[in-house]
């Protein structure tokens, strides 16, 4: 069986990204931060049951720069998986597929996303 005539199929870097391919790629990709960040979590909650010292480590890293930066981006994963799952809640039923309120939809979806982490952010500092 000889091959060497096929099509070869095209790959991504033939296609220029779209607006709705790199908001489906950012939920899956935040899907799997969400997972991550769960593993953050549970090493915290680990840390406060065992004891003082495990909690203090825990602490030490979650409030370090490299910690919050993790946390800001968790939060932020959490938002958009959040806003852009009600999206596709509204695909489900039906609406929504024209163009350009997918592309409207979509901006919203950062947009929205971008303010709730601020927001978050902004009132865990003032608690």
């Amino acid at each position: 069986m000889a091959t060497d005539n096929r099509p070869l199929s095209p790959h991504l870097q033939v296609y220029r990204p779209q607006l709705t391919s790199v908001l489906s790629i950012l939920h899956r990709g935040t899907g799997i931060a969400l997972s991550a960040g769960t593993l953050l979590l549970v090493w915290w909650l680990i840390a406060a049951a065992t004891g003082p010292t495990a909690f203090d480590t825990a602490q030490g890293f979650i409030g370090s720069i490299l910690g919050r930066i993790l946390l800001f981006g968790w939060t932020f994963a959490l938002f958009y998986h959040l806003c852009n799952g009600i999206r596709h809640l509204v695909w489900d039923s039906g609406k929504g597929f024209e163009l350009g309120t997918a592309y409207a939809s979509g901006w919203l979806v950062v947009i929205a996303a971008s303010v709730l982490t601020v927001i978050c952010w902004i009132a865990g500092y003032a608690v």
